[in-house]
């Protein structure tokens, strides 16, 4: 028997206009070119998906790269004058920073900022489709989203499975209320719910699809038991450094049997709200690229970048570290202690691998690279699951087994009392 037709998408061209219309064709174009997006319902909503509507205010960045304290525009859809420089933020496939300092979305000012940071956007473009078409979504699914943010996630999935039965939390009311009223103008009604999806949400489970947009040190349990046979789960799962995260995707089989993977990416979410995450100054990169140290002539040269799978499990087995790829060649520091190394090629199919600080880094990279090999060089890990709640990543067997166990991390502090708030009609 054929699948149900999508619900059709009445009201998502509402308040739109040509100028957007084809900006957002050429987007979709773009990812379609680079090999993000497949023909199929996912393109079909970005396409059709007019996101101002979502994103009326977004911000522009105005100061330069490591300029403090940083400054931004919050431009708006409403004047005119705003309208080219956010068309081009909205669909340059971009990340897009919509909320700074955890402010209200709903009757701002439009105009610069100073200081502080971005509390909420839209991811970059890309990585959502291809998360998303990885989801497989399909009509009359009952749909987790946790982190609302931006609300372009839970449009998608309104414009895909039907709004009836999808939930979009977030920790923070001023998302949440924004992305209730602003599905509302597209014709979409979810529930738009206040609260840490990470620990779980009763009223709309068992899920079909549950979908995190923002980094985990572990696959959330409570979702896992929440989600129902034949259902589908991912997530970013990454420690504190953003250089090497990992996809989880979790599946559940007709009986309940919980199967997991750990796939290697290049590109992951964000660390989600009260996470630290770990970064490297301006000045520590210049001293990485130009300290003095310790050097040694005459190495192997490092696993490529390629071999994400090996650099994914260094970042867990010996965590703290991040990577400049801004850099030409290898440089990685810990933040923490303030441990670099520098990997130079001295042209004889060698490298020079300078280093310095309490850490021997290019020691724990040779260590973990042997453990790799020795495993059949894994591009993905299995996630096992115990029933005291232990989660390991694991691959190879025996004595070739590389694997370690994913963090339970305390409980984050919120923002405000949890609650929720339904925009479908009573």
């Amino acid at each position: 028997m054929p699948e149900p037709a999508p619900p059709a998408p009445t009201t998502f061209t509402a308040g739109d206009d040509a100028e957007a219309a084809a900006a957002r064709a050429a987007m979709v174009d773009r990812l379609h070119e680079t090999g993000d997006l497949s023909p199929g319902p996912v393109a079909d909503a970005l396409r059709a998906l007019p996101r101002q509507a979502l994103m009326p205010q977004a911000y522009m960045r105005t100061s330069a790269p490591g300029e403090t304290p940083p400054r931004w525009e919050l431009l708006d859809w409403s004047v005119p004058e705003d309208r080219p420089a956010l068309l081009r933020v909205l669909h340059s496939g971009d990340s897009v920073a919509v909320q700074h300092e955890g402010e209200p979305l709903l009757s701002r000012a439009r105009g610069p900022r100073s200081g502080g940071a971005m509390t909420a956007m839209s991811s970059v473009l890309g990585m959502t489709a291809r998360l998303l078409q990885e989801l497989d979504l399909r009509p009359e699914q009952r749909v987790l989203d946790v982190g609302t943010g931006a609300g372009v996630t839970a449009a998608v999935v309104c414009f895909v499975s039907g709004d009836k039965d999808t939930v979009t939390i977030d920790l923070d009311r001023h998302i949440t209320d924004a992305a209730a009223q602003r599905l509302a103008g597209l014709g979409y009604r979810p529930t738009a719910a206040t609260g840490d999806g990470e620990e779980d949400w009763p009223p709309g489970a068992p899920y079909d699809r549950v979908f995190l947009s923002f980094a985990v040190p572990r696959v959330p349990g409570a979702l896992v038991e929440q989600l129902a046979p034949r259902g589908r789960l991912l997530a970013t799962v990454s420690t504190r450094s953003p250089s090497w995260p990992g996809l989880a995707v979790i599946t559940k089989t007709e009986q309940g049997h919980v199967q997991g993977e750990l796939r290697a990416v290049e590109f992951g979410h964000r660390a989600g709200w009260g996470r630290q995450r770990l970064c490297l100054s301006t000045a520590f990169r210049e001293q990485i690229a130009i300290g003095v140290g310790v050097t040694v002539r005459g190495q192997s040269p490092p696993p490529p970048v390629q071999a994400r799978g090996m650099w994914l499990a260094l970042d867990h087995l010996h965590p703290g570290l991040v990577r400049d790829f801004g850099a030409e060649q290898l440089q990685i520091g810990a933040p923490e202690c303030g441990s670099w190394v520098r990997v130079r090629p001295d042209g004889e199919g060698t490298c020079s691998i300078t280093q310095s600080g309490p850490r021997a880094i290019w020691e724990e990279i040779e260590q973990i690279a042997d453990r790799w090999l020795a495993a059949g060089e894994p591009s993905s890990y299995r996630i096992e699951f115990d029933a005291d709640g232990t989660q390991r990543a694991t691959a190879g067997h025996g004595r070739s087994e590389l694997c370690w166990t994913l963090p339970n991390p305390p409980r984050r502090p919120t923002p405000q009392q949890p609650g929720t708030r339904s925009i479908r009609p009573a």
